[in-house]
């Protein structure tokens, strides 16, 4: 497995946990379809950018979630909701990502953006005034 693959890995595991990463891993090493495209995202998005220092985590997770909402990607934005929390963001503060995303990805975006949010939260028992970890 190359270096850039394991070292993405790593970072994956840190955001997502240690069941996913395995899974992921599994999956690059099954050969099946995919497979490439998970190798190349544990490679260059985790392994990459995300590993970089020019940002820390947190931010990262901030410009990550205003780039879902306005391209209107849900089910990539349920992850980076997780993710964002394992980084440190409150549930304010996500909310307020999607208030600010209103104003310039639009109100249908934002709106949609904050009902996937909904569900990972709901499914998480998070509410308003609590961070990861508490339940």
């Amino acid at each position: 497995m190359k270096e850039a693959t394991e070292r993405g890995l790593a970072v994956y595991e840190q955001l997502r946990g240690v069941e996913r990463a395995q899974n992921m891993k599994a999956s690059i090493n099954s050969g099946r379809f995919g497979a490439s495209m998970t190798a190349l995202s544990m490679d260059f998005v985790f392994g990459s950018v995300w590993a970089r220092e020019g940002l820390d985590r947190r931010a990262r997770s901030l410009v990550t979630l205003g780039i879902l909402i306005a391209l209107r990607q849900h089910d990539e934005l349920k992850n980076h909701i997780r993710i964002a929390l394992t980084n440190g963001l409150s549930v304010e503060e996500i909310e307020e990502v999607m208030l600010q995303a209103s104003v310039y990805a639009g109100f249908p975006a934002a709106h949609a953006a904050s009902n996937a949010t909904a569900a990972v939260l709901e499914a998480l028992e998070l509410e308003r005034g609590s961070v990861a970890g508490e339940r």
